[in-house]
């Protein structure tokens, strides 16, 4: 590199002294939660005494003992109540849902055998919208949680349920201000947050619940009858592209995040027939390096595609170089901008983009790219046919 070329590159940080420290603690999800805390109501309803402590099998089979807090029996006969709360531990997970008491309440039933319902309480999502694979007006409660509910209560509940069946509400205190936090609302699931789990653990900054929340906008989208779909990398890049697109629903909008595959594959089986992406430089280079996942602990961000489109646009040689030796896709946006051709170089990169997304999720939709700067600023619309 010449000397002007060093003086006009940022300082290099090594990787590991620039990654946040991260916990490796498991914890333990909604679903799990809940089922426990519905199987010590149940014992509660049964034997006049919730217990302190409560053994819950898992989704994966696992079995773990919960303890109890919030215990309570109320009413005579028929009309007895029991109930229990968790409180979720979601490990180092960094999780909105952390330390929320998760709430069973449970009731008999008369003369519904082997009936188990599943209420929402407060702070327990309804569902809305069609997309979601739950019942309209139903509890937002998945389907593999559901199972594990009932499969706690009926090993508890046994004999019970040879001739009455059990309600049992699950509630959150405090759950619909956790819910503001999610795309619950954008889903169609109002006044609460979602009961989910897979496996009933938690891994610390695990992806899987935002691929699934990806796909499941995808496919709300498509219910409520929309052709188009806006893909962003997060908030600031969602809420230009909703300035920039104001005709189109809010149904239509999902945050892909990292999931470029997930997102596009789910736009490809939903038919879409217009795709929309909205990005920042560094989202837009990774993009044209054709990552499935976009996520810095997944691939670096390749410098030389950075250097190369700045070379395309008429960017000097020692620039160039620095670009091509910078930690970040902001260097390269902000230098070039000072010269002039901001635009033009987000236009390379669009342009460079969209044609690798077209080479790896082929189909009939239609894309078109919008590109902002770091404050949400447009910068420049790429449609496909400028590619062509």
């Amino acid at each position: 590199m010449s000397d002007t070329a060093q003086a006009l590159a940022p300082p290099k940080l090594r990787k590991s002294a620039t990654r946040r420290q991260r916990g490796n603690r498991t914890g333990f999800s909604t679903g799990a939660c809940s089922a426990a805390a519905a199987r010590a109501a149940t014992i509660g309803l049964l034997t006049g005494q919730v217990p302190a402590h409560v053994l819950c099998r898992l989704p994966n089979g696992q079995e773990v003992c919960f303890a109890v807090i919030d215990a309570g029996i109320v009413g005579e006969g028929l009309l007895r109540r029991a109930c229990a709360a968790i409180v979720k531990d979601a490990g180092d997970d960094p999780d909105v849902t952390h330390g929320a008491h998760l709430t069973a309440a449970v009731q008999r039933l008369p003369q519904r055998a082997g009936e188990i319902e599943l209420c929402a309480g407060p702070g327990v999502g309804t569902v809305t919208r069609e997309g979601l694979g739950l019942t309209l007006g139903g509890p937002a409660i998945n389907p593999v949680p559901q199972r594990n509910i009932r499969d706690n209560v009926r090993a508890a509940a046994d004999e019970l349920l040879e001739h009455d069946g059990l309600r049992v509400t699950i509630s959150v205190p405090g759950g619909e201000a956790m819910a503001k936090k999610t795309l619950n609302a954008r889903l169609g699931i109002l006044g609460g947050i979602s009961i989910l789990g897979t496996t009933g653990i938690v891994r610390p900054y695990s992806t899987a619940a935002f691929r699934a929340s990806v796909v499941q906008g995808v496919e709300v989208a498509a219910r409520q009858g929309q052709r188009s779909v806006v893909f962003t990398t997060g908030g600031r890049s969602e809420k230009f592209a909703m300035r920039q697109l104001g005709e189109l629903e809010e149904s239509c909008f999902v945050q892909m995040g990292d999931f470029v595959k997930a997102a596009f594959l789910a736009a490809i089986k939903q038919n879409m027939q217009h795709v929309f992406v909205g990005a920042m430089v560094g989202k837009l280079t990774k993009m044209c390096q054709g990552l499935a996942v976009t996520h810095a602990w997944k691939a670096e961000i390749d410098r030389d595609v950075l250097a190369e489109s700045a070379q395309a646009v008429g960017a000097p040689p020692d620039l160039v170089e620095a670009i091509r030796h910078a930690e970040t896709g902001r260097f390269a946006a902000e230098r070039l901008a000072t010269l002039g051709v901001g635009e033009a170089f987000h236009r390379a990169l669009a342009i460079r983009a969209m044609r690798s997304l077209k080479a790896c999720y082929a189909g009939s939709y239609r894309l078109t790219v919008l590109v902002c700067d770091f404050e949400g600023h447009f910068i420049v619309r790429v449609e496909e046919n400028e590619i062509l």
